[in-house]
């Protein structure tokens, strides 16, 4: 079987759980060395490394807080270390809480957090990868972004701001990088359904799943399968794009 990523270093950040799981797991099935990063999950994170290595693959867990500039750089440092390669592809996956709160009840300091996730935390992974990308002259980043941008959700602002953000850094991204093989994509799910959200009725889960065209939830995988998709040759004069991953969700926005 031809492995699309032979040969090649993924970061995923937030990749313990939830969607960073099963895009870790799909590009470590792919050939690619998978740097499993995490804060605190480190045993989710083991157990992820721990199937892509039954798998016949091959990825480390590393921790690191990725909105801190020192940690960012030492998370780069390692994952070229342990696998003896350069970063050739970036997955900005982690997040952080994501409270629905009203104008009323909101302060700057929560936008700041999900700015810090979606803005800041990029920002250093990309400065930290660049230089091994130009030298390679090529490069994948994809940034997970979320179908809230085109929908606005109410009582949502501070999350739906910081995902916007990402919309407008994808864009500049590639038109800046794309002269030295660096190609720049945002992925947008729509709710996928994951450990964060156990406390999501049947009720809800149903009524969001009868609004999507193809009538069905996404599953982890969905979003994994495009990521791939994007990290690979295959997509290779793709660039600056804003992907859904929704079922059809926003189609019409």
């Amino acid at each position: 079987m031809i492995l699309r990523l032979n040969h090649q270093l993924a970061l995923v950040t937030g990749g313990s759980r939830g969607l960073g799981a099963a895009i870790s797991k799909k590009l470590g099935r792919e050939g690619a060395f998978a740097a499993v990063n995490y804060l605190n999950s480190a045993v989710e994170a083991e157990e992820v490394v721990r199937e892509i290595k039954a798998n016949g693959g091959n990825a480390a867990a590393i921790q690191a807080n990725v909105t801190n500039e020192e940690e960012v750089f030492r998370f780069v440092k390692e994952a070229e270390r342990v696998s003896g390669l350069r970063v050739s592809i970036l997955v900005n996956n982690a997040t952080g809480p994501q409270p629905e709160l009203s104008m009323e009840n909101l302060n700057w300091g929560d936008y700041e957090d999900q700015l810090n996730f979606f803005v800041k935390a990029p920002f250093f992974l990309m400065k930290a990868c660049l230089s091994s990308m130009k030298e390679q002259k090529k490069g994948s980043v994809i940034n997970i972004g979320s179908e809230v941008v085109q929908l606005g959700n109410g009582h949502f602002s501070s999350y739906v701001t910081a995902k916007s953000a990402m919309l407008g850094m994808t864009r500049s991204w590639a038109s800046e990088f794309g002269e030295y093989g660096i190609r720049v994509n945002l992925l947008n799910p729509g709710f996928i359904p994951v450990e964060r959200h156990a406390g999501v009725s049947d009720e809800a889960i149903d009524q969001y799943r009868l609004s999507i065209p193809l009538k069905r939830m996404g599953v982890p995988d969905d979003a994994a399968n495009t990521v791939a998709y994007l990290a690979s040759e295959e997509s290779s004069f793709i660039t600056g794009q804003s992907i859904s991953v929704n079922g059809g969700h926003t189609f019409g926005i």
